[in-house]
């Protein structure tokens, strides 16, 4: 993992925040109490103001031509009021004093009937100790950071690449993405804090023919930099990845079907842990009791071995925030220890109601919506077994390097995820590609079934986005090699 920028202090981001979100729009700091104030005198325990302004492109190359662009600026103010386990949101693209009171009214609708309270407000202040801690990111602008003809031929030094490669690939699309957004958050308990996201993603996907057969393959990463990190090295790395992808599908055959061992590769592979099982570690689910998880902390849910984090700590991922979408720290929160279940990731509202600590895993898509536990950067931690080892562990089995799309249900765990990249193993050997393969079964019945874990952890490259309820926010994932017995494969044999 890389070495973290060093400290920012809030005073700082703040004041980028306000030069950004307030001081265009004449709102000055005091009045966020004012407007804090008035929310809380209808018999509210808790209500916070969220104020966002974001800067987004996106470039589309495909047979050596710019074939879509585009910009946009977003900016808003959520407002949101909380009484028990009830929530009153509003929001408006306006940011100025009036709509700001105009959407704190519309909140006040949640107060109890016939309750009046009159709660002071504590005076807002900035930061907290343990926010005194090496900044994850630097506050840099990535779309300022190369010009737009800069970013062209960045993509079209891609495409190059890519076909460079290998005389079989007939079409290269890339696409590249940057984002830079300030937040800053205004809470009735007085916190105030603030953030600057820098957020890049780089794509590619190419076409192969060969004897009357087309198949694809991908590649990518991002993170929370500029663009400066799509080195000539990084982008050869890619076209690599996505040609070797595309070429082995050309020469792959059909998946066979059945129950047998499955080993999964390092690193994107987990996007089947954050899916099968992740999302049945948030806290909404489970102070629901909607989630497979429900009521289990304390109790083996998993192998001996398996350890399941969540951390959003991670300098530059994709899925890291300095604080979270609610103003706390984020945090490296242990869900699964050795197998046993350890804890949720929560938010404030369901830590509260759950009489459980607030993890920093409060997330929105934007001022538009309401925070939610997510994910941040979801791993399994290494085991002791090398690689080759676990490989050789195996006589009949599938070797899952790559996935595609996937589906889960929340509650029962069941999920169906398809491989974009397949070995069969024979005889502790990895032989031929396989196509068509689709992994089957349940997210906590799996976990118990992982036989041997590879110390060859790795983080996926930088490409993730996570959905739920409608929301979709940027997320990473991981985990090293793995062994799991007894999985179904469906497959086209």
């Amino acid at each position: 993992m890389s070495t973290p920028t060093p400290v920012i202090p809030q005073e700082t981001l703040l004041g980028t925040a306000e030069a950004s979100l307030l001081a265009p729009f004449g709102v000055e700091r005091g009045a966020l109490q004012g407007v804090l104030d008035g929310i809380l005198q209808r018999g509210v325990d808790f209500a916070d103001l969220y104020f966002q302004v974001s800067r987004s492109e996106g470039w589309q190359l495909e047979e050596g031509k710019v074939k879509a662009g585009s910009f946009s600026i977003d900016q808003g103010v959520g407002v949101r009021a909380v009484h028990g386990d009830k929530t009153a949101f509003a929001y408006s693209d306006d940011i100025n004093l009036e709509a700001l009171q105009r959407a704190a009214a519309a909140t006040r609708a949640i107060a109890r009937a016939g309750r009046q309270a009159r709660v002071q407000v504590p005076a807002l202040s900035h930061g907290r100790p343990q926010q005194l801690r090496p900044a994850l990111y630097l506050p840099e602008d990535p779309i300022a950071s190369l010009s737009d003809g800069h970013k062209v031929a960045l993509l079209e030094k891609l495409e190059r690449m890519a076909k460079a490669c290998d005389p079989r690939i007939t079409q290269v699309m890339a696409s590249l993405a940057g984002e830079y957004e300030v937040v800053l958050i205004a809470r009735s308990d007085g916190l105030l804090a603030a953030d600057v996201r820098p957020l890049v993603r780089l794509s590619l996907q190419v076409i192969a023919e060969a004897h009357g057969r087309r198949e694809q393959g991908s590649a990518g990463g991002g993170g929370r930099f500029d663009y400066g990190y799509f080195t000539e090295e990084v982008l050869a790395r890619y076209a690599r990845q996505a040609v070797h992808q595309a070429i082995t599908n050309l020469d792959a055959r059909p998946a066979p079907a059945g129950t047998m061992t499955v080993v999964l590769g390092p690193g994107w592979p987990g996007i089947l842990l954050h899916e099968a099982i992740g999302h049945g570690l948030e806290g909404d689910f489970n102070r629901k009791g909607s989630s497979a998880f429900a009521g289990r902390i304390g109790e083996r849910v998993a192998a001996p071995g398996v350890t399941v984090v969540d951390d959003g700590t991670l300098a530059r991922r994709r899925g890291s925030l300095n604080v979270d979408d609610e103003g706390n720290p984020t945090e490296c929160t242990v869900l699964i220890e050795n197998g046993i279940l350890k804890g949720y990731m929560q938010d404030s509202l369901n830590a509260r109601l759950m009489g459980m600590p607030v993890t920093g895993n409060g997330r929105r898509e934007s001022f538009a919506h309401i925070p939610m536990p997510r994910m941040t950067n979801t791993y399994m931690l290494a085991g002791d077994k090398d690689p080759e080892e676990i490989i050789r562990s195996v006589q009949h089995g599938l070797y899952a390097v790559n996935f595609g799309g996937g589906q889960v249900d929340i509650t029962s765990g069941k999920f169906v995820f398809s491989a974009a990249e397949a070995y069969m193993i024979e005889n502790g050997r990895i032989t031929y590609p396989v196509k068509g393969a689709t992994l089957i079964g349940n997210g906590p019945d799996v976990l118990t079934r992982v036989s041997m874990i590879g110390n060859d952890l790795e983080l996926d490259p930088g490409v993730g986005t996570c959905g739920k309820e409608g929301q979709s926010v940027p997320v990473g994932v991981g985990q090293p090699t793995l062994r799991i017995d007894g999985l179904t494969v469906g497959g086209t044999l």
